[in-house]
């Protein structure tokens, strides 16, 4: 029996000829990644081990993006400990105030990551990486101690479902509606520790920022990873953002996988995942009259130039209703600056909106937006557990930055084309 390219990238670097469902192994790692909130973790952990060196400084990336710039004094001492360990170590990939952004949007762009790789990160989202083609998954703070001394980690070799993408999204249909539909299609369980494979002709009509949230919520699905063939277009971001080598590797014809879903992208609607899990979906002609009291636009999920250029294509123009708060955060630098000249920032700030420098802040009820009781929130992040963005009574739902502005200017959830027929 043939293998996944998850498995293909794994027993590669497990420095095997194959391997198989299930199946125990020990992997080489080409990057460790952790951030503001999980490193400080891992550098205790490492005390406690005989060998408290890094196994290679250019291989661990540390970005300081959940309580950037620091919040309180709690998040102040986390990223001294995480400034002080990087300095100890000499860690290359080191990324702080003025150089930060949030870290799956941040990393790509630096080109730490390409196809063929095997990545883990202490952040559940470290998923997004498949985008490009390699493997990368979320662990624990503790993996991510070992991962830094050793430069491995043990597996076991996840099964796979396969997802068959064909036809052609419509108009305001995005990566992030497409995600969100196979979650409410499968449950937050329905590809427990297994690896989601998209495949099929109509992976050409999604842009890497597409393939990236789609990649990133694969953990929403209880995914192991996700992860797309490597194209053209992957091959393009890849060489625009990086001066490394890359593997593109490919599922064999006789490759096994233990479902098949065939996901027709023409049909697709705008969706919303309502409190208070993903799975809970609705395409936008069933939502009915939910008003909000604010709108989040930006995360790890839903924070790149794609983004940006989306919502500010609803809010031109237009205002934010008066009732509504509607915060806007690029996920990098490069998002920022590129967002300004583009124009997109005047247009959010005219709107009504304010922008943050970036930061994960309020997808996980950080800062920058926390919900009181009673409060309900449209958001481009990835979760809307109980709680999640502030007062255990607030509400979250989960959509595209499309729906997201759409919703800031009617001040209730709506699709962009009620705004094209008023």
């Amino acid at each position: 029996m043939g293998m996944t390219m998850t498995q293909k990238i794994l027993a590669a670097h497990a420095g095997l000829s194959e391997v198989k469902a299930g199946q125990l192994i020990e992997a080489d790692l080409d990057l460790v990644l952790g951030n503001d909130i999980t490193s400080p973790v891992a550098i205790n952990e490492m005390k406690k081990m005989e060998n408290q060196s890094v196994f290679n400084k250019d291989k661990i990336a540390l970005v300081m993006d959940h309580f950037i710039p620091n919040k309180d004094i709690k998040s102040a001492e986390n990223c001294k400990c995480c400034r002080d360990f990087a300095c100890r170590h000499e860690i290359s990939n080191y990324f702080d105030v003025g150089e930060m952004g949030i870290e799956h949007a941040l990393l790509p762009e630096k080109g730490l990551v390409v196809a063929g790789d095997a990545v883990i990160g202490a952040d559940s989202h470290t998923c997004t990486y498949g985008a490009l083609g390699a493997f990368s998954t979320g662990v624990g703070s503790t993996d991510m101690a070992a991962g830094m001394v050793t430069g491995k980690a043990w597996f076991k070799v996840p099964s796979a479902i396969r997802f068959e993408l064909v036809g052609k999204p419509g108009r305001w249909v995005s990566g992030k509606d497409v995600i969100l539909h196979i979650i409410g299609m499968i449950g937050v369980d329905g590809a427990l520790y297994k690896s989601m494979e998209f495949t099929g002709e109509g992976i050409r009509h999604l842009t890497m920022d597409d393939r990236f949230t789609i990649c990133n919520m694969a953990i929403e699905a209880g995914g192991k990873n996700g992860i797309f063939p490597v194209d053209d277009l992957a091959v393009q971001y890849m060489k625009e953002h990086s001066k490394r080598d890359f593997v593109a590797y490919e599922a064999d014809a006789d490759a096994e996988y233990e479902k098949t879903y065939t996901i027709d992208l023409s049909q697709l609607k705008p969706t919303v995942a309502f409190p208070h899990l993903p799975e809970n979906t609705r395409t936008i002609d069933q939502v009915g009259e939910i008003p909000v009291d604010q709108v989040v636009i930006g995360s790890c999920t839903n924070g790149r130039m794609d983004d940006m250029r989306a919502a500010a294509a609803v809010l031109k123009g237009r205002k934010v209703a008066k009732h509504v708060r509607c915060i806007v955060i690029p996920a990098t630098q490069a998002i920022y600056l590129q967002s300004m000249r583009e124009g997109l920032l005047e247009i959010f700030i005219e709107a009504g909106a304010v922008v943050s420098t970036p930061t994960c802040g309020p997808c996980l009820g950080g800062y920058m937006g926390i919900l009181a009781a009673g409060e309900r929130c449209i958001s481009t992040t990835n979760r809307n557990f109980v709680g999640r963005m502030g007062h255990v009574d607030s509400e979250v739902y989960l959509a595209s930055p499309a729906v997201a502005a759409a919703s800031a200017v009617t001040g209730k959830i709506s699709c962009p084309c009620e705004l094209e027929n008023a």
